[in-house]
Formats: structure tokens, sequence, C-alpha cells
């Protein structure tokens, strides 16, 4: 009888218990939540500061595989095992196409990826160029570039015509050979308004309009690449048509799934090239609104462009452009946001696209140009908060700092470096466990080796780790359980490099290697 009410006293000691933590509860979040509302934004950055030893380390190392790839007569030959290649492509058309560089372990000299890689290659020297130049990788890369900006000049000899490939694949893919061993002519594959191809034009207008604010001190070849651009993205416009629906056996190795991505892309790369206004209401108008997407995520690539091309055009309305009230241009900035929202670990609209490591994971072949691409975005995105003095990032009522956009940068570009289940590097060179079996034919086959195009198989097939390191390839990445085969040289989904990759990372790393700084303007 006496324990009754013993009972109730208990009980309602416990109530009034949860009561008190509940309001204690919630006074400390309505604390903090004015706590962040006050709490203003992080220090605009100023000049590069002191360089991150590891990443400054992986960047000299990434821009070295530009060399490895580059065709034609090697000036300033920095790769001791590469020799001049591929001298007389395009001579039966009377144009000198021996520049540009080849596509991955191959021979092949795809448009639409090496424009692609250019593309990048320029946005990440605009960008972090002085952070490149902290680490002394400024002048390469820009050399890197003009090899590809040369190429595609002279691949580009009328308005309406434009050379996408140098090569059969078919053919080049029969061999296994050193590209040195390329003596005679290749046949070539081009785009004109019988056979049109909006995509590669685009994708190309967009190389020449970025790298023409890369070389504006060279007035007379900014000039020349800004004309180029122009005209190709006319070209484009007019004549929309997949080039792989005009051409259909170029759909094996890069088939396009659109042309408004680089539509958009290239357009927004000509704004900021001319300051011509017409290309801004191009992205914003009729056009804009066909091809954008607004509102819907997408993943960054060498197949679409729309990421980056929000990305870009955010910068815009972060940095006081005049044009910024078009509510157009904000609906590119709130997509990107929502890119970016996904991106982040722990926010409530984050993908769920990653291994359990926590590597960004979208494609069993070439895994980790997703990822790369992700982090590169997300590190020009932290950049331009930063910049613009803007605190916050909301991803559904959740806030998120450009330090966290900048954190999930570096978590990928980490685990590319090695921190990863295997414990590998997955950057050809860096660190002390790297593949060695990369699917490359010139770093396979020895440099003193006599082989002609069939009796060179044997070196795919050997067992011994390639002679000569392909130093600064990344490799296509893991599977999605993280595991990776390294010792096979004929496993292309996971040992082959790719040059846009390498574009990728350079961005990527030069971003991280030293602490921000302020973002320059384009003009």
């Amino acid at each position: 009888m006496g324990v009754k009410p013993s009972s109730r006293g208990c009980f309602g000691w416990f109530v009034v218990a949860i009561i008190l933590a509940l309001v204690i509860g919630a006074i400390v979040y309505t604390v903090k939540k004015k706590s962040e509302k006050s709490e203003g934004p992080a220090p605009i950055p100023g000049p590069p500061g002191a360089t991150d030893k590891k990443y400054a380390d992986a960047l000299k190392i990434a821009t070295q595989f530009f060399d490895i790839q580059k065709s034609g007569k090697l000036v300033d030959k920095k790769i001791s095992w590469r020799g001049d290649s591929a001298l007389k492509d395009g001579s039966q058309a009377k144009l000198d196409l021996s520049k540009g560089m080849y596509d991955a372990g191959d021979h092949m000299k795809f448009g639409l990826p090496m424009a692609f890689t250019a593309t990048v290659l320029s946005w990440a020297i605009l960008e972090y160029g002085d952070q490149m130049d902290a680490v002394n990788q400024l002048t390469p890369a820009k050399g890197s570039l003009k090899w590809i900006t040369d190429y595609l000049i002279n691949a580009h000899p009328e308005a309406n015509v434009l050379y996408i490939q140098v090569g059969d694949p078919n053919t080049d893919h029969g061999c296994w050979d050193r590209p040195e061993k390329i003596t005679k002519e290749r046949p070539l594959t081009q785009v004109n308004t019988s056979f049109p191809g909006a995509d590669v034009a685009a994708e190309t207008a967009a190389a020449m309009a970025s790298a023409s604010l890369v070389f504006k001190s060279d007035s007379a070849y900014s000039s020349t690449l800004l004309r180029h651009a122009k005209e190709l993205f006319t070209f484009a416009d007019k004549y929309r048509v997949l080039y792989s629906e005009s051409i259909p056996e170029v759909a094996t190795y890069y088939n396009s799934t659109g042309y408004g991505d680089e539509l958009l892309w290239a357009a927004s790369w000509l704004y900021h090239a001319t300051g011509d206004k017409s290309y801004l209401q191009y992205v914003t108008g009729q056009d804009g609104k066909l091809f954008a997407q607004w509102g819907s995520p997408t993943w960054f690539s060498w197949d679409n462009k729309l990421a980056g091309a929000q990305v870009l055009l955010s910068r815009l309305t972060f940095l006081g452009n005049k044009d910024t009230s078009n509510s157009n241009l904000q609906m590119y900035r709130k997509t990107a946001e929502a890119v970016m929202c996904g991106l982040i670990p722990d926010s409530p609209t984050a993908t769920k696209s990653r291994t359990d490591g926590g590597l960004i994971w979208v494609s069993e072949w070439n895994a980790l140009q997703h990822p790369v691409a992700s982090a590169f975005l997300a590190c020009l995105y932290s950049d331009y908060m930063l910049s613009s003095g803007t605190a916050k990032l909301s991803c559904n009522g959740d806030s998120y700092k450009p330090s966290d956009l900048r954190k999930f940068a570096k978590s990928q570009a980490d685990y590319v470096l090695g921190n990863n289940p295997m414990k590998m590097s997955y950057l050809v060179g860096y660190g002390e466990k790297y593949p060695q079996y990369v699917h490359h034919r010139g770093a396979s086959i020895p440099a003193d080796a006599t082989t002609g195009c069939k009796d060179g198989w044997k070196w795919l097939e050997s067992t011994e780790p390639n002679p000569n390191v392909a130093t600064g390839a990344l490799v296509g990445g893991p599977f999605l359980n993280e595991t990776f085969v390294s010792n096979d040289r004929n496993n292309s989904m996971q040992v082959e490099p790719s040059t846009y990759n390498s574009a990728l990372i350079v961005g990527l790393l030069s971003g991280l290697v030293t602490t921000s700084s302020v973002v320059q303007s384009f003009t």
C-alpha cells in the first residue's frame, strides 16, 4: 500500500526532469542558431599563403602527364622515354595536326575530350594561376594548354569545318606499340555543314574562349583564339545536331548524350571572354530555359558540362556583376547550390553515390573522373563564397560554410592520394605505392625496344611492371566496393589513365596547394 505514493512521486520528478531537459535543449538550440546567424563570413582571403607540401608535391607530379601525352615534335623534351611522333598528322588535308595530345593509353586524338581538357585546364589557370605559380607549375600548365590550343587552331581551317579526330580507333587499338612508331598519315574525321556536330564544335569554342583569357597578355594569339571560338559557337548553334548522329562511328568511344550543355558552357565562356551581353542573354533566355535543367543537379564530366556552367555563371552573382539581378542567372546559382549540397556528406540532400570510404562513385569505367571533377567544382565554389564574403550555404534549412566544401574537396583529393582502403595512390608517381601496370602503350614498352604493330602485344601481356613510369597519370580508379586490380595491365577499366582526368586533378590540386587566394577577375 505504501509503495504507490512513492511511485507517483518518482514519476512526477521524472516528468519534471524531461520538461527541464527539453527547455534547456530548446534554449541551447536557440542560442546556437542565433550565434550562427550573427556569425559573419570568414575573412576574405589574401595572396597565397604557406603551401601544403602534400598537394604541392602531387601537383608537380600531376602536370607531368601532359608531357607524356604530347604528340608532334617535342621542342623541350621533358620525358626521357618519349620522342617525336605523328609528325604527318593532317598532311593529307594540308594541315599540321601533329600537336595535340593522345587521349589515354592509346594514340588517338579525340576532339571532344581533348577540348574539354583544354577548357578545364584554362579554368584552373584562370582561378588558381597564382597558386600554381607559388610552386612553379604555372609555366608548365600554360605550356601544356598551348600545345592543345595550337592543335585546335589548326583543326579549324574554315568557319564551318572542324577536324574532330585523328586516327582510326579500330586500327589504333589493333596495335600495341610506342607512339614514336607512328610514321604514316592517319585518317581524319571532320564535322561540317553536311555532317555537323554541335556538341564537339561548342566544346571546342569553350576551349578557345577560355584559353583566350589565359593568353590575353599575347594579344595576337588571344585574338586568334577568340575569333575561332566565336566562329565555332555560331556553327554549333546554327547546326544543332549531335556529332554521333552525323558520324555514327564516333559513338563507340565518346558518345555525347546532348549538345545543349556544351552550347551553354561555350556561351558562358564567351561572355567571360568578351563581355558581350548577347552571350549572357543566350544562357539566361530561351536557350537557357531549353537546356539548363535548372533545379536538377548533374555530374560534371567530359560529356555533361551543365554543373560546370552553373558554377561558372554563379561566379557572376558572387563577384558583383551588374547583371546579377537577372532571375534566370540566379537559377544557375540555385542549381549550383543544389550540386554543392549533394556533395557535402552530412547535408540533408547528400548524394548516396559514394563508396563506404567516402569517395563519390558514379561510374564503373574511369571511376575517379566524377569525384575529382566534383571536388574541383566544390573548391571553386568555396572560394567564390570566401571572396564574396558569403558566410553560409543553405541545404534544406541546414547551413554549411565554405570550409565544409573545402573539407569535401580535400577528402576526395586525399582518397586519390592514398587515404583509401587499398592504401594506394591512384596518381602514378605519388607516394610509395601506386599502380605499376598502367594501361599505357608508351609506358609499357622499353624505349629501346624494336617492335611493330602486332609483336608489341607481348608488352601488354607481360607480368613485369611497366619499364617506364607514367608519372602524373590518374588511373581509372576503384570499384564501388573499393577493390582495385592493380597487377593486370589489361584491366583498362581501372588502370588506364586519360588526359582529361589529368586536367581535373591539376585543377583540384591547384586549388588546394595553398590557402585560398582572392578570386581574380578574368578580364
